[in-house]
This record gives C-alpha cells, structure tokens and sequence, in this order.
C-alpha cells in the first residue's frame, strides 16, 4: 500500500521560471510587430496621442498570454 499523506501526487508538474520566461520572450517577440503596427496607425483611427507605446503594449500582451497558457 502506497503512503500519500506525507507527500501527494501533484496533478501537473510546476513549470521552472526559465521555460516562463522563454515563452514570455517569443510571445512578446510576436507581439511586439502588432502592437508596433497599432502605434503607428493609431492617429489615423483616433485623435490625441496613444496611451501605451509599442513596447509597453507588446509587454502587456505578452504578461497577459503567456500565464494563460501555463494554467491551462
């Protein structure tokens, strides 16, 4: 009979902080065209200045997606 009471089987494995960061990186890599495109477009389609540059956009998108993905 197996003891699981000091130690229970996990039901996924954690995800160590390089692999997070490596799919951080090619998710913002991706991104960061789109959001330089939106930047640059952006008086065309509204007036005043953009709130976000294309980096920060870029990097919120990318903090946004990429926990998705480790929680799924």
């Amino acid at each position: 009979m197996t003891d699981i009471t000091s130690q229970p089987p996990s039901a996924k494995p954690k995800a160590s902080k390089a692999e997070f960061r490596v799919y951080f990186a090619i998710i913002f890599a991706a991104a960061l065209p789109f959001a330089l495109i939106a930047w640059i477009t952006h008086p065309l389609h509204r007036k005043g200045e953009p709130n976000k540059g294309p980096i920060a956009r870029a990097w919120s998108q990318a903090r946004t997606v990429t926990p998705m993905i480790f929680s799924a």
